[in-house]
């Protein structure tokens, strides 16, 4: 049994280990520190290491053991709501943060947590009290501040947004990615203050890589802005070095699952399962394609909910069941029917936490490209909405952005490059098989002729046509992409062959779509 003093220095020495990334060592030794005593320290640190190598469910379960001594604790609610959400169990999640908030209302840790739930599940302004009540409580908390900004930004509340992202920096001037945030919402001029602050910071603070990559980024838009093209590309260029040093990216792991894929598909013993009754859109792409102005538009009809930019398919075809399964072996019938029918049954059961009203649904993922033919088979009735651009400006536009983790292949031009002949492939695959249920809308064609091909969208997607797509800019619903400031403007002309300008910089890029 331990001391109430030995469990002090056992604590912080667990504490230094974790902060310094040690959470096997972690693990390991607080598994061991639990047989001798149960105390609810150790109980949440291990639950914080489990949840630090996204071993989520085994983090449930410790959270689980541990309620069951102390069912009020407020740590462990806490813990416990943060598994869950990461589990994707979104009610459950709320019922542990509510649970913990009736005990301790005033727990900023659990009203942050509640605020980031919510901001998930697209209840934006709800999270947004949340943060609030939170600033109330304590005004230094740089995460709560920078995820109030994030919702702000989301709803197109620009000033709102800055406000709470110059916060940050004031609470901690080295957290550049605030600096890359405020410049995504300012148009510069020469002289402008924020642009010579950020190199003021740049030449004169010591600042890690990471800290580097988002100023860099910010630097780059400043110069856009202003016209220095050749200052801006480089600043892009430098951000995108240390993206690209961070995470490698493989394009022959991404051709070795179309093969996969195709493997599949060819085999021809998959049949078609019983349709929800609710009939969803799916809007795929290369990213910055214009996927989000078309699920503004689409979702700006009275039948139809915006589900934005979801992880819900892809972690469920691609995480879950080709892990599960091996996509490989799926030969038989039953299995192959098991494998659908558990697809769709989870896909609606995680979209049901965000809107059970409407009947139309918007699933606006890009790179759900991948999965057009589960999404064929999964939802009979569902639609395809191919959204296609000027390569050039798709490639540039993803350059300039920061995607580190989400989309790798955006941090080179010759990765962007192989990408994009990556997703013609596909594309002109699944053509073969369901070229009636897929719909190509040309970004160029939508912002010469917004009405005509608003109607022929509409059409696609059997909507009735609804004057309110005609005026996405009054949409207030949340949007959570990069793309959100544009998706919230009247359509205009002025993004079409935007590259054009750095063109010269683009011949990597070319070079392998030309081929």
């Amino acid at each position: 049994m331990l001391s109430d003093n030995e469990v002090k220095i056992k604590f912080d020495k667990l504490s230094n280990k974790l902060q310094a990334g040690q959470f096997s060592e972690v693990i390991s030794e607080t598994l061991n520190l639990l047989k001798k005593r149960q105390h609810q320290v150790f109980f949440n640190i291990l639950s914080i290491a489990y949840q630090s190598i996204s071993e989520f469910q085994k983090s449930s379960d410790v959270m689980e053991d541990a309620l069951r001594m102390n069912p009020n604790n407020p740590f462990f609610l806490n813990n416990m709501g943060i598994s869950q959400h990461k589990l994707e169990n979104f009610d459950k999640a709320e019922e542990y943060f509510n649970r913990g908030l009736k005990i301790a209302p005033n727990y900023i840790n659990i009203l942050n947590n509640l605020g980031n739930l919510k901001k998930d599940l697209n209840f934006t302004n709800e999270a947004i009290e949340n943060y609030k009540k939170s600033i109330s409580i304590k005004d230094d908390v740089l995460e709560t501040h920078l995820n109030l900004a994030n919702c702000y930004q989301s709803l197109g509340r620009y000033e709102n947004a800055i406000e709470h992202y110059e916060r940050v920096l004031e609470i901690n001037s080295k957290f550049t990615v605030a600096d890359r945030l405020i410049s995504k919402l300012k148009k510069y001029k020469e002289n402008d203050v924020h642009l010579e602050s950020m190199e003021i910071k740049l030449k004169n603070i010591n600042l890690s890589e990471d800290q580097l990559s988002h100023l860099y980024f910010g630097l780059g838009k400043a110069y856009e802005d202003i016209k220095n093209l050749e200052k801006s590309f480089i600043y892009y260029q430098n951000g995108n070095k240390i993206l690209n040093k961070k995470i490698k990216f493989d394009i022959d792991i991404e051709k070795n699952d179309f093969l996969k894929i195709k493997d599949f598909f060819s085999k021809k013993n998959v049949k078609k399962i019983t349709q929800s009754s609710r009939k969803f859109v799916f809007i795929v792409g290369m990213p910055r394609s214009g996927t989000s102005l078309i699920e503004q538009i689409i979702s700006s009809h009275k039948n139809v909910y915006g589900g934005g930019e979801l992880p819900f398919l892809s972690n469920i075809i691609k995480n879950k069941y080709f892990n599960d399964y091996d996509i490989i072996k799926l030969n038989k019938n039953d299995e192959i029917d098991s494998f659908m029918s558990n697809a769709l049954d989870e896909y609606v059961k995680k979209i049901s936490a965000l809107d059970n009203t409407k009947k139309d649904f918007t699933d606006k993922s890009p790179l759900n490209f991948r999965y057009v033919g589960f999404i064929k088979y999964i939802f009979q009735n569902s639609k395809i909405i191919n959204c296609k651009r000027n390569p050039i400006d798709i490639a540039w536009s993803n350059y300039k952005n920061f995607f580190p983790d989400t989309l790798p292949f955006t941090n080179s031009l010759n990765d962007l490059g192989n990408y994009y002949n990556l997703y013609e492939d596909y594309m002109k695959y699944w053509k073969i098989s369901f070229a009636k249920d897929i719909y190509d809308i040309q970004y160029e064609n939508l912002v010469n002729e917004p009405k005509n091909e608003i109607k022929k969208l509409l059409e696609f997607c059997n909507l009735n046509w609804d004057e309110n797509c005609m005026h996405h800019e009054k949409n207030d619903r949340s949007i959570k992409t990069a793309s959100a400031p544009q998706a919230r403007h009247p359509i205009y002309k002025s993004a079409v062959k935007s590259s054009n300008s750095y063109k010269s910089y683009m011949e990597d890029f070319l070079k392998i779509i030309n081929d």
